[in-house]
């Protein structure tokens, strides 16, 4: 497949050729305008892109410059200072490239102008995390494999199920393989995934038409301040489709076919692997030295004999040591449980398994040749195996201490026929014994010990792979979190870079963490219901995600982009920062203390769909998802509230929080106040904000174009006679079009007149900007 871009070059092209006419007057006679709220339409483009670049030139005219000096030079010089300096940072390039910046003048209560900057970007991350992610989840599986192949030698049945997780792992491997090399044989430019090409397969883990939404804000005598809300098609699984619902429904029907065993974490696994190796390394010793204390023994050499005696003590006790272990006992524990509870399994190999509950429990696949056990086995049992070793070790030194003690036969006095005496055993003959029954104890301890480490091995592979779901349901929810994954991070790499300078931002990064929410326009009926399924899961999944700041290299871009490590579940966005920038950080951050991300999904349907959901279908998912919403970001705040208290914004919180309370207890059809009062809660927090619908193309538009009005008007007066004609501006002529003209070709919202009847009255589209 030759490198190519997302969206079809000639869209793009026609896109850029119809927007890109050059501007007709100039910054002056843009601010000086008497229009209430004129647009003025650039673009800038880094090199990756490949787009021509206009230039934004402020003409300089001494005769009417004068005149309004006082109202258009401040807003000139910092659109002008923003454009080429601020957003032209390396860290700003390796996040975002391809902006498409229109520039507004709007007027505020006082009479007095707005210059509003409107910005969409795209991001190289919608490629490189995806990419980084199948890298990691290819090496964690087929790491999986090779630890459960060194298992060595297995009785059928856990044999059987070693060949479920190998097959199973060998599976998901190939196809990411597959897809990381289609993914890779994109050009580095190819970082927009249009609408049009969410079901393509090699584009699963690719998130759907990404971009940053950004505001700025600047006044005659205020600095700018910027906004930022993340857009992307809601993460979902297209190609796989929602026939059989999504990743909720899917994964609660799975669970409820479980077979109720008990599963290990991977903290668990690793701890089973050191002590297999233990086991590994130090039995042959404890078996080494006892076969030198009987050579030595034969030497009737009492110093030498101490000494050996010391050595195979003290190897004793580590080996003893090693096993006092309580994962040795719960893993034993749990087999027993599952060999009287379990029924029959056919395996991926096409071997059939019985452990039905009336099969004698001495006959357990995994135990056989083992050990043997009655079926009221209890957890003392271990004990007792383990303290066996304690036993046979301190009567073999009572031996020894008694061999010393003795005087040695001379030299010369010795025959064989009087060591052959019964009267008088030879050393030899009197540490055979405990030596023999040492060895015993160690060998059945070790067998025990190692059957319980194989098991928990065993059982969190198990957990890890065949357990979460088939092949499908798995490649599923990689797909979906790998969406999510790269829009919480874009968030993420913004809002950081955007509160280096604020102490009191960092500090609430490492003590508490940021919140990330999710707004989602899906509504309950058709196949949204199975996208909002996958969404909820995707999101949830991100709670086991954490950032950490990091020292680049250089401060090229490249070396600037945010890497991924771990494992599925506890995975580490590493974003690295200049040295200068790095070296300001608080020590907590330099020092490598993780970002914990606590995400929430806030839905409400707003289209025709969700007006037959409410007469015709269920929409008690929507209330149950936006519930535990509240309660999750409600339990945000207060752990913000309790470690920074005087942290900005927070004044409000109890206001916003309330009202938030209020909203999703109101029983009302399509009640978006829900979504505005998350919103805000999220801002006042330093939250990240992102939006998604099906592709982010028209309902999403149609969401952040309000909020960003809303803003206007609540944060900087805007004029209330002008908030329609600002709102009607931003979607006719702002960047949210030029969104529509990326993934359709068109500069058209995909409404109908009928479907806009069902829409909330501040969720329309002017006229003319839809059909």
């Amino acid at each position: 497949m030759a490198a190519e871009r997302f969206c079809p070059q000639g869209e793009r092209s026609s896109s850029t050729g119809k927007r890109l006419r050059g501007f007709t007057s100039s910054v002056r006679d843009f601010l000086r305008s008497k229009e209430p709220h004129p647009c003025l339409d650039f673009r800038t483009m880094n090199a990756v892109s490949k787009e021509k670049t206009t230039h934004l030139q402020v003409e300089e005219d001494e005769e009417d410059e004068a005149a309004h000096e006082d109202q258009s030079l401040p807003l000139r010089d910092y659109l002008h200072t923003s454009v080429h300096d601020k957003e032209n940072s390396p860290m700003m390039r390796a996040v975002l490239y391809g902006q498409v910046c229109k520039v507004y003048r709007f007027q505020t209560d006082d009479h007095r102008w707005l210059l509003v900057r409107e910005q969409m970007s795209e991001t190289p991350l919608s490629l490189t995390l995806p990419k980084q992610l199948l890298s990691v989840l290819i090496h964690e599986h087929t790491g999986r494999v090779q630890e459960v192949k060194e298992l060595g030698d297995l009785s059928p049945h856990w044999d059987g199920v070693r060949h479920d997780v190998i097959s199973h792992c060998n599976l998901l491997t190939g196809c990411y393989q597959e897809m990381l090399d289609e993914l890779d044989k994109l050009s580095a430019s190819s970082c927009f995934k249009s609408s049009r090409r969410k079901s393509d397969k090699h584009l699963q883990f690719v998130p759907t038409n990404l971009h940053s939404q950004r505001m700025e804000v600047t006044g005659p005598d205020s600095p700018g301040v910027w906004y930022e809300v993340i857009t992307f098609g809601a993460p979902a699984d297209h190609h796989q489709s929602f026939k059989h619902g999504g990743l909720k429904r899917l994964l609660n029907k799975h669970r409820k076919q479980g077979d109720g065993c008990v599963y290990f974490s991977r903290e668990e696994s690793s701890r089973a692997k050191r002590l297999l190796a233990g086991l590994a390394q130090l039995q042959p010793q404890v078996f080494g030295l006892a076969e030198e204390l009987l050579s030595i023994s034969l030497e009737l050499d009492a110093t030498r004999l101490q000494d050996a005696l010391i050595s195979l003590t003290q190897k004793t006790e580590l080996f003893a040591h090693t096993l006092k272990d309580e994962l040795i006992r719960n893993g034993l524990l749990a087999i027993h449980k599952q060999d009287m509870s379990s029924g029959s399994h056919a395996h991926s190999n096409g071997l059939l398994c019985d452990l039905s509950a009336n099969q004698d429990v001495q006959s357990s696949p995994m135990l056989e040749g083992v050990c043997q056990w009655d079926s009221e086995y209890n957890e003392e049992e271990w004990d007792r195996a383990w303290a066996s070793v304690a036993v046979s070790l301190n009567y073999l030194i009572s031996i020894g201490d008694r061999l010393q003690g003795r005087e040695p036969c001379p030299q010369e006095e010795w025959s064989p026929e009087a060591s052959q005496s019964p009267a008088a055993p030879s050393w030899q003959e009197q540490l055979v014994p405990p030596v023999v029954t040492l060895r015993d104890c160690v060998r059945e301890a070790a067998a025990k010990a190692r059957a319980s480490m194989s098991f928990v091995i065993l059982q969190e592979a198990m957990a890890a792979t065949v357990v979460q779901g088939t092949e499908q349901i798995i490649k599923r929810r990689h797909a979906v979190f790998s969406q999510a994954l790269s829009a919480a991070a874009c968030g993420f790499l913004l809002k950081l870079y955007g509160g280096l300078e604020d102490p009191l931002f960092l500090q609430q990064l490492h003590s508490v963490g940021i919140l990330v929410q999710f707004e989602s326009l899906l509504s309950t009926y058709g196949e949204e219901v199975g996208m909002l399924e996958d969404m909820e899961v995707g999101v949830a999944d991100l709670s086991g995600v954490t950032f950490v700041v990091t020292e680049a290299r250089t401060d090229r871009p490249e070396d600037l982009q945010p890497g991924l490590r771990g494992a599925w579940g506890s995975l580490v966005v590493e974003v690295p920062l200049p040295s200068e920038t790095f070296e300001a950080l608080p020590r907590e951050l330099k020092e490598g203390r993780l970002i914990r991300v606590h995400p929430v999904l806030f839905s409400i349907g707003i289209n025709q769909h969700q007006s037959l959901a409410e007469r015709l279908g269920d929409r008690s998912p929507q209330q149950r998802l936006n519930q535990q919403s509240g309660e999750r970001l409600r339990g945000y705040c207060h752990a913000l509230t309790d470690h920074l208290p005087h942290l900005a914004g927070l004044q409000s919180l109890p206001d916003l929080l309330s009202s938030l309370d209020h909203s999703l207890g109101t029983r009302k059809r399509k009640n978006v106040k829900v979504l505005w009062s998350a919103a805000g809660v999220c801002r006042a927090v330093n939250g990240i904000r992102l939006t998604s619908c099906k592709s982010a193309k028209d309902r999403t538009s149609m969401s952040v174009t309000l909020e960003q009005c809303m803003l206007l008007l609540d944060r900087h007066a805007l004029s209330r006679e002008h908030f329609s004609r600002a709102l009607d501006a931003m979607r006719s002529d702002g960047c949210r079009m030029e969104n529509v003209q990326k993934n359709m070709g068109c500069r058209k919202f995909s409404f109908s007149s009928v479907q806009l009847l069902a829409f909330p009255k501040l969720y329309w589209p002017p006229e003319g900007s839809f059909g």
